[in-house]
């Protein structure tokens, strides 16, 4: 599952995926020299109202939760030679 992390002005807001809507709305607030825009919640609920203003420091980042757990290739703890199994 895809995750969103927004952190404005220090704190963070987790949004589920899809978000390019929500960057369009944030983005086109910055550029009308601010505006309100509401940060909806990860599961439920009414959401976040946010004023965005230009210079506000604004951070994306993409998290991978629950994925697949890495694939490791495990080694034997004894190697054996194949001339002595013979």
């Amino acid at each position: 599952m895809i995750v969103h992390r927004l952190t404005v002005d220090g704190k963070d807001y987790f949004l589920p995926d899809p978000v390019s809507e929500l960057r369009s709305q944030i983005l086109d607030a910055i550029r009308s020299g601010g505006g309100y825009v509401n940060i909806p919640p990860l599961r439920s609920g009414p959401g976040v109202d946010i004023l965005f203003s230009p210079g506000m420091p604004v951070l994306w980042t993409q998290l991978d939760v629950g994925g697949e757990p890495e694939r490791t290739t495990e080694t034997p703890a004894t190697e054996v030679d194949p001339n002595e199994l013979l």
